[in-house]
């Protein structure tokens, strides 16, 4: 079962995670079925930008994204050229290492 390595985010993972996730699940939901709790403003549709990440390792191995996810993430803070929005990149077989951005475009968050 391929791992996903978080790197510490100083609110959602402080100490940074590995944990294990099913191929065939979305980064986002992996991150969420472990009590990281990224965000997801728009609940997973690629309407928002919310659940950016950044595929530090493994980006080859991720399926390529759509044109409506790239159009998506061009509003994305922090962009990078192995940036991906979580609840469309799918886990496949290999480990991935994966960044939380620090800042999103989400100007309000419930329950802070």
């Amino acid at each position: 079962m391929p791992q996903l390595i978080i790197l510490p985010h100083p609110e959602l993972c402080p100490e940074g995670a590995v944990i294990d996730a099913a191929p065939g699940i979305s980064i986002c939901d992996a991150l969420l079925d472990n009590d990281i709790q990224i965000e997801h403003a728009c609940e997973k549709s690629c309407a928002c930008t919310t659940c950016h990440v950044i595929v530090r390792e493994g980006f080859n191995s991720l399926e390529p994204s759509s044109e409506l996810e790239d159009d998506m993430l061009d509003k994305a803070w922090g962009l990078e050229p192995n940036s991906r929005l979580s609840c469309q990149a799918v886990v496949e077989d290999a480990d991935l290492v994966i960044e939380i951005p620090k800042y999103t475009v989400n100007m309000v968050k419930e329950g802070h």
